[in-house]
């Protein structure tokens, strides 16, 4: 072989080596993509056999050590119409934004958070804001409206205030698919029953204010990794919905939404954040998720008319940050504590 043809044949086998470094890398960003808005594919994951047989026994996988309430399993939604409507509340739940969204296939109904982003894991994390006593607790009456409410009036509210958009039509499919799963939720639970792990953590008052210029460091070091540096969150490839929510700004839930009240966002934050935390396993003091919740909640996010809430003013929480009140506090510690003076004095002037 001449010269010129042997530099020619490496040449040709540099471009075909190339040529198959591209393919690889493409062939691997596509499967990137697809998992990242598909999850990975069944096939990939251990079999539930596999998994069962390397598991605990029965009797001891059932349920955590301290007995809090665990979600019934998604394999045992029913077949037929019934189904179809729980597991279509279920995405709902969890791609709020993609159906109900800014730009939403469905309507346009909510400001681009998922109901997921406040109530984990579709609703069934342990101390995540989860659903577990709605069906059982539904209809009730409610201090904040002065007047017995429905799971349809608790939906909306979260619609109004949580993802500052607008109430559901109640007969609407989406009402019905959203209202369908969290019955089927709570289908275990007994009628008047609140089991372990419902709601929000109740943390302990502290006997001093939180502060946000604390809270403000935390929110640096553990938050903003993900809920970015100015509160705006991160959004997906898509552009449509958030990978990780925003906690202030035009976008985030706005003053009449449960998480404003500090006691709320503290306890959630305690047994939630950063990622990857939980209720027996938390990575912030609690002084700590106090102060960043003070922080979060310190900064700008669309207001709410509130003129209809609290009808009786005895009622409020002792951490409502909005005026009036039936004692001498002012909004200031309403907001930030310290919240023992408060619980006393409403304790002392409680009606009998």
């Amino acid at each position: 072989m001449t010269p010129e043809k042997n530099n020619e044949q490496k040449l040709l086998d540099v471009v075909v080596k190339l040529i198959n470094v591209i393919i690889c890398l493409m062939l691997l960003a596509g499967a990137l993509v697809y998992v990242n808005f598909c999850g990975v594919p069944e096939i990939f994951l251990p079999s539930k056999i596999v998994v069962a047989d390397a598991a605990a026994p029965a009797e001891k996988k059932s349920a955590p050590a301290q007995d809090v309430w665990i979600a019934p399993d998604t394999l045992s939604i029913p077949a037929g119409a019934e189904g179809e409507l729980i597991r279509y509340g279920r995405s709902l739940i969890v791609n709020t934004s993609y159906y109900l969204g800014p730009k939403g296939t469905v309507q346009h109904s909510s400001n681009g958070m998922n109901c997921q982003n406040c109530h984990l894991d579709a609703g069934t994390k342990p101390f995540g804001n989860n659903y577990s006593a709605v069906a059982s607790t539904y209809p009730k009456f409610r201090e904040r409206s002065g007047r017995t409410e429905s799971i349809y009036k608790r939906v909306n509210d979260c619609f109004e205030r949580s993802l500052n958009g607008k109430a559901l039509d109640s007969m609407s499919r989406e009402m019905q698919a959203i209202t369908a799963y969290i019955v089927w939720l709570g289908k275990d639970v007994k009628k008047g029953d609140k089991p372990k792990g419902v709601g929000i953590t109740d943390l302990a008052f502290m006997d001093h204010a939180a502060d946000p210029v604390k809270g403000k460091s935390i929110y640096a070091a553990k938050c903003q990794s993900c809920h970015a540096a100015g509160g705006e969150g991160k959004m997906n490839a898509d552009l449509l919905t958030y990978q990780y929510p925003p906690l202030w700004g035009a976008h985030s839930y706005n003053t009449g939404a449960g998480l404003y009240r500090l006691s709320r966002f503290a306890g959630y934050v305690m047994s939630n954040m950063p990622f990857g935390a939980s209720y027996d396993a938390p990575q912030l003091s609690a002084e700590e998720a106090w102060d960043v919740a003070a922080y979060v909640n310190s900064q700008q996010r669309p207001a709410k008319d509130l003129a209809l809430d609290w009808p009786k003013i005895e009622g409020k929480p002792v951490d409502h940050p909005f005026g009036p009140y039936v004692d001498s506090f002012n909004e200031q510690q309403h907001k930030y504590g310290p919240f023992a003076p408060i619980a006393e004095f409403k304790k002392k002037h409680a009606k009998k």
